[in-house]
């Protein structure tokens, strides 16, 4: 998962109330359960003498949002009685989760977001296409590629005329297309998208496609649902936008396995695993990704900055930091991460990761 959005976390004072909750609404009780659930944080955060304005702060934002549909959980940080973050997440957490601690734990955020890239959807027909662009941020723009109405439909029938009308039809339908291609192309370089999906008419899309410039056909996907006309289901075709979204995160689980693996296996590779390695690279700010699979509950050491951190107190002495501070690796090590620009993926069984945490260097 790419952190950028997160950087702001790393610029606010803790400590942080970190909540991670099932927020289902799937049954018929599902409001009771949630206000019991909550009632559980409530206490949890009590108990481990969380500010009552950043606990309130918590309990507000997911009672007074509206609630989901079907299965979802829910991430919320806060701090000093304003909350920071605040991401629905597209399931819910294996366990619910209420921390009060010096830094904000942010594991679940990683592990059940389904990332949004920049993206562009292309509705497309024969007279041309609408084209949205989809940010990170949620923000939405919008453009029409007009291209010329008539002919841009064969005619059935034989002889001379008939064949110049088909021909006149082809090569209009293939004008338009051409400028929707070198649309859709501006836009997919404006907003530096990662995943490009084309609907509406079978035809159209398909010579789309072949029209397009490699680079763009290489992350573009073509689905049947959507397109231009009024009966064209909207609600199918965002269905199949997040399936591809769920996709790609898969793909990217697979490809930064098989670069650890590769790297693992060069003598000056790549990647480091283990603590230390994960620790010693993120203080020089040269990782790339932090990968996470399952932590123990090991500790490292840090100091007033993200970046300064270790698993021993003598080599953040050793560096200025007069009092190193024991904190939980699997907040630290992210918090970390977040400070010095890196990706975090968290891994399941494709990897079998040294202490839990391993990364992938900028440069060896």
């Amino acid at each position: 998962m790419h952190t950028a959005s997160l950087r702001t976390l790393t610029e606010d004072e803790g400590p942080f109330v970190s909540v991670h909750i099932d927020e289902s609404h799937d049954t018929e009780d599902a409001a009771k359960r949630l206000r019991l659930r909550l009632k559980e944080v409530e206490a949890e955060l009590d108990e481990q003498g969380a500010d009552r304005p950043t606990t309130d702060a918590v309990l507000r934002a997911i009672q007074e949002s509206p609630p989901p549909v079907g299965s979802a959980g829910r991430s919320v940080i806060a701090a000093h009685g304003r909350v920071l973050l605040d991401r629905r997440l597209a399931a819910p957490p294996p366990a619910q989760v209420a921390r009060f601690s010096a830094l904000p734990y942010l594991l679940p955020v990683f592990s059940h977001t389904v990332e949004e890239p920049d993206h562009v959807v292309v509705l497309v027909d024969r007279t041309g296409a609408d084209i949205t662009v989809h940010h990170a941020d949620g923000s939405v723009e919008t453009e029409t590629a007009h291209g010329r109405e008539h002919p841009v439909h064969k005619v059935r029938g034989g002889g001379p005329g008939h064949r110049d009308i088909q021909h006149r039809a082809e090569e209009t339908a293939r004008h338009n297309l051409e400028e929707v291609a070198e649309q859709v192309a501006k836009a997919v370089e404006r907003a530096r998208a990662r995943l490009v999906v084309l609907a509406g008419e079978v035809q159209a899309r398909s010579a789309l496609h072949d029209l397009l410039p490699e680079p763009v056909r290489r992350i573009t996907s073509a689905v049947d649902e959507g397109g231009r006309g009024p009966g064209a289901s909207e609600a199918g075709l965002d269905r199949r936008i997040h399936e591809l979204l769920v996709g790609r995160q898969l793909a990217v689980l697979d490809d930064a396995a098989e670069r650890f693996r590769a790297e693992s296996g060069r003598e000056s590779g790549l990647a480091v695993g283990g603590l230390r390695g994960v620790t010693d690279a993120l203080a020089e700010a040269n990782v790339a990704t932090v990968l996470i699979g399952d932590p123990p509950e090991a500790t490292v050491f840090t100091g007033p900055e993200p970046t300064q951190i270790g698993v021993e107190k003598p080599r953040l002495e050793a560096v200025g930091v007069a009092s190193p501070s024991e904190r939980r690796a699997d907040e630290a090590i992210p918090f970390a991460a977040i400070a010095v620009g890196a990706d975090v993926v968290v891994m399941d069984e494709r990897l079998d990761l040294p202490e839990g945490f391993a990364a992938l260097l900028r440069h060896a």
